[in-house]
């Protein structure tokens, strides 16, 4: 059994969102309940989650760790041998007081593509999520053997 697991990492981080991140200067107008901004004001799309897959002898198994969604913000898509995964949340806060109406609105999305092994059987693929992991299962066809050539003798 063969382990991959790739992780995304930023060498170098962005130093205008880091000089205007939240809580170091101007909290009141960079920090919006605590969310992150970006150093253009808008919200930080969703990270692309990390993927662990495994490959054993009968099927691969694809793990993204997307915690805070539900099943119906997933899209799970196969064309010309490649498995597409993707999720959209929008979200909208309201909060009402005596003399005021603070309306919020989100909207996180990301996406990853996997190219398909050609010894997998894309038809027969099962998701599942749960616990804020989505688990993908896709089964490998079975691999015939091919008979040595049996010569026969001719009398």
């Amino acid at each position: 059994m063969s382990l991959l697991v790739k992780r995304q990492k930023n060498s170098l981080p962005s130093i205008m969102n880091d000089f205007f991140n939240a809580g170091r200067l101007w909290p009141g107008i960079f920090d919006m309940d605590g969310d992150q901004m970006d150093f253009d004001g808008g919200r930080r799309s969703m990270v692309v989650p990390n993927a662990n897959i495994v490959e054993n002898d009968k099927d691969y198994r694809i793990e993204l760790a997307a915690p805070g969604l539900e099943r119906k913000d997933f899209k799970v898509e196969i064309e010309n041998g490649v498995l597409s995964i993707s999720a959209e949340k929008e979200e909208e806060r309201v909060e009402e007081g005596a003399n005021f109406k603070r309306r919020e609105f989100s909207y996180n999305s990301f996406s990853r593509s996997f190219s398909l092994p050609d010894n997998s059987m894309p038809d027969k693929i099962e998701a599942k999520y749960d616990n804020g992991i989505l688990r993908l299962v896709l089964p490998k066809k079975e691999v015939t053997m091919t008979k040595p050539v049996q010569e026969i003798k001719v009398s």
